[in-house]
C-alpha cells in the first residue's frame, strides 16, 4: 500500500468518473492515512472536494488496512487531538 497512488487506483476502478483526472498525482493511500492521523484537510490532500470520491477512497483505504470503512470514517470525524490513541491497538500493514 505504501506506494499505491490514489489517482492510479481511482482511474482504474472508476474510469467514467471525470473528476478522477483532477486527483493529486502524488497522493498515496499511506499519505491519506497520515492526513487522517494528523488531522489535515483530506480534500486538499487528494485534490478534489467531492464526497463520493472521498468515500470510495476511504473504502479502499479500509480494505488495504484490513479494517472497516467505519473505522476510517470515524478517524476522519474524530476531533481528538491525540489521534494516535484512537488506533494505537490496531495493527496496520503498510508494506
Amino acid at each position: 500500500m505504501r506506494d499505491m497512488k490514489i489517482k492510479e487506483f481511482y482511474l482504474e476502478a472508476f474510469p467514467t468518473d471525470e473528476l478522477g483526472i483532477e486527483l493529486n498525482e502524488n497522493a498515496t493511500f499511506a499519505g491519506l492515512l497520515n492526513e487522517l492521523i494528523v488531522d489535515r484537510d483530506v480534500y486538499k490532500y487528494i485534490g478534489v472536494g467531492d464526497s463520493i470520491i472521498r468515500e470510495r477512497l476511504f473504502e479502499k483505504l479500509a480494505e488495504e488496512l484490513g479494517t472497516s470503512y467505519d473505522y476510517v470514517y470515524n478517524l476522519w470525524l474524530s476531533e481528538n487531538p491525540l489521534r494516535k490513541e484512537i488506533h494505537k491497538n490496531v495493527e496496520f500493514n503498510l508494506n
